[in-house]
Parts: C-alpha cells; sequence; structure tokens
C-alpha cells in the first residue's frame, strides 16, 4: 500500500473518530421506524432526526464510497418541549435514500425541527428500479403514510407542534413536494418525458438500459391528486423532473411555496428549472444559488470520490459544484435558507 493512501486512511479515521465524538454529547438524535405503506408492495423504512438531550449511541448516517456521512445520536432522549415537523423526500440514483440527506436533516433538527424522511422504495440500492423510480405519484402517499405514523409514534406524538407541518424536498423529491402541495402530474406528459435526452440524458439512459418504455407503464393513477392538506408549507430545491406537471394546476396550489435552482440560469438543468413555475404558483418565493450545481444536494465527497467515480464510470459530475464555491459553503447557505425558510412559515424561533 502507498504511502499516501495510508496516511489519507488514518486521517479520514481520525476524522470520524472525532466526529463520532463530538456527536456523543451534541447534534441530531435520530431514530428509525417502519411504516405500513397503502400502496407499495412493502413497509416503509423511515429516518427522523431530532432535537436531543445529552445520550444516545453516535452513529455516522450518509457515509459511503464517494460521500462522507453526518453524525447523529441513535434513541438519544428528545428534547423536552414541541417542535415543528418537517417531511423530507430524497432524490433518486446515488442520493436515493433518506439518510443521503442527513447534512440537512441533523442542521434542522439542532435547530428546533423535528424531520421524517422515508425512503422511497425501489429509487436506489441493490433494489434500484428504474420502473419504481419513474412511478412519482406513488412518493406523495408515502410522504404520507410517514406524517400518519409520526403522528401516532409513541416517542414523537406528544413532541410535535400540532398543525406546524411543512415539506422539503430535493431533485425528485421536489417533484414530491409540489405534488404535496398541490400540483398534479400529465400522464402524457411523463410518458414521453424520455422519448429524447433533451429533458434528463442522465436518467433517461438509465431507463432505456432497463429496458423501461414510459409510454407501457401503467399511468392510469399518474394524474391523481397528491395533495396532503395537513403540510401548510413546500419547499423544493432543483425540483426534477418539473416539466411532467399539469402547468395550470401550479395555479391551484394554495399554500406557500418556496423554490430553489442551483446554479446560474444557463446551467440549472432545463428538467429542474423552476423559475416559471414559481410564477405560476400564487404564494411562491424564488431564489438561486450561482455558484453551485445539481450535484451540490449530494454530501460532502470523501477524498479521491472523483477519480473513483470516473473509473467507475458513474457518468455523473457528482463532485462538482459549479467552480468557485465549496459544498460546504453551498450546504451551509442551503440550510441557512431553509432554517429561515420553514422558521417563517411554520412560526417557530430557531
Amino acid at each position: 500500500m502507498k504511502a499516501w493512501i495510508i496516511c489519507w486512511a488514518v486521517a479520514l479515521g481520525a476524522a470520524m473518530m472525532a466526529q463520532q465524538a463530538l456527536a456523543a454529547d451534541d447534534g441530531a438524535g435520530v431514530r428509525r421506524i417502519i411504516v405500513p405503506s397503502r400502496e407499495r408492495a412493502t413497509d416503509l423504512e423511515v429516518t427522523v432526526w431530532y432535537p436531543a438531550r445529552p445520550g444516545g449511541e453516535p452513529v455516522m448516517l450518509g457515509d459511503g464510497e464517494f460521500f462522507t456521512g453526518t453524525p447523529a445520536r441513535r434513541n438519544a432522549p428528545i428534547r423536552p418541549g414541541k417542535f415543528p415537523l418537517i417531511l423530507l423526500s430524497h432524490g433518486a440514483g446515488l442520493a436515493g435514500n433518506a439518510q443521503a440527506l442527513s447534512w440537512i436533516a441533523a442542521p434542522l433538527a439542532e435547530q428546533g425541527f423535528v424531520v421524517a424522511a422515508p425512503t422511497h422504495p425501489g429509487n436506489t440500492g441493490a433494489n434500484r428500479s428504474a420502473a419504481e423510480t419513474m412511478k412519482l405519484w406513488l412518493r406523495p402517499a408515502d410522504i404520507s403514510d410517514s406524517l400518519d405514523a409520526m403522528e401516532r409514534e409513541p416517542f414523537f406524538k406528544d413532541h410535535l407542534s400540532a398543525g406546524d407541518i411543512g415539506v422539503l424536498g430535493l431533485s425528485m423529491g421536489g417533484n414530491t413536494a409540489l405534488a404535496l402541495a398541490g400540483a398534479r402530474i400529465d400522464p402524457k406528459l411523463l410518458a414521453a418525458y424520455c422519448d429524447t435526452d433533451r429533458l434528463n440524458p442522465s436518467l433517461c439512459d438509465w431507463v432505456r438500459q432497463s429496458r423501461v418504455d414510459l409510454h407501457a407503464l401503467d399511468l392510469q393513477s399518474a394524474g391523481r391528486s397528491g395533495r396532503d392538506r395537513r403540510i401548510r408549507f413546500a419547499m423544493a430545491i432543483d425540483p426534477a423532473p418539473i416539466d411532467v406537471f399539469d402547468f395550470e394546476s401550479f395555479s391551484s396550489i394554495d399554500i406557500p411555496v418556496a423554490l430553489v435552482n442551483l446554479g446560474r440560469a444557463e446551467s440549472i438543468p432545463l428538467t429542474a428549472q423552476a423559475a416559471g413555475t414559481a410564477k405560476a404558483i400564487p404564494v411562491s418565493t424564488y431564489a438561486t444559488i450561482a455558484v453551485a450545481s445539481h450535484y451540490s444536494m449530494f454530501a460532502l465527497c470523501k477524498p479521491g470520490a472523483e477519480e473513483i467515480a470516473k473509473a467507475e464510470k458513474v457518468g455523473d459530475p457528482i463532485c462538482s459544484d459549479g467552480g468557485g464555491r465549496s459544498r460546504q459553503a453551498v450546504h451551509a447557505d442551503l440550510i441557512e435558507r431553509a432554517v429561515a425558510a420553514f422558521s417563517r412559515a411554520l412560526r417557530t424561533t430557531p
């Protein structure tokens, strides 16, 4: 083994031990609950971050081959009080599970929110499925099922501030957040989504390699309403695909919505471009973080991750952030915006 590899491994191990030591007395609590699904062939695994008192088992969430984990404390005692609830919806692919978003969920919990995120089945891991991933209309029900469970979960139900419920979605999770707010998918647009590579070449290449024909999917339920009227506020970051919605349905959304795009106007993926959507929603805000990219929603890359991704032919520039700004800085910006937005909307003080 080369000396630089040994040094890198020792340094990484020391950093992880330091993070875990810090998490032993500080940081968010985390629990996992199993939630029955109304429509899936399997139960949902829901990760919940929450404001915690000292204690619990130090853990690293979302740590993997490419990305660094986030420290938390498993089964720590919950802090006294009542807290707003944020339902969190993840994207697909390498970020296709709840714990991949620990980088934003844990800080939100530390700022006084309970954050609950189901892992949407079929979106990641060994059971990853292009067909299941593209059944976008099933995702809002995953969130609603998770909300049902949180309202009756003994550990949390007495610590949730009644009616103070929001949803946060990133990438494909942003599509989910908009559906929960009242936007409706147009089945014809979804069926035609991968007819060309104009909208989403990476996703559609995977769909074709998986021999999935979107026109052949049973889209009978695709245009149904996913609106959950318990949700008072929605925030969507680079929501994709945003271009499969019936555009007229945006005007019927009756809760405030915050939309954020990552990158300069010319670099924002067409399928995530939310400026026009923001204008169509009656009460909305729109912002961009210019020096960032769609991949800034991933956790921090480990040393050498970019080279490993190229060697493994991942295809997407998973460690690219638009140049001139670190991913850590982009994350800090997004966390600050999310804390401020949910604090205003759910009337809490961070």
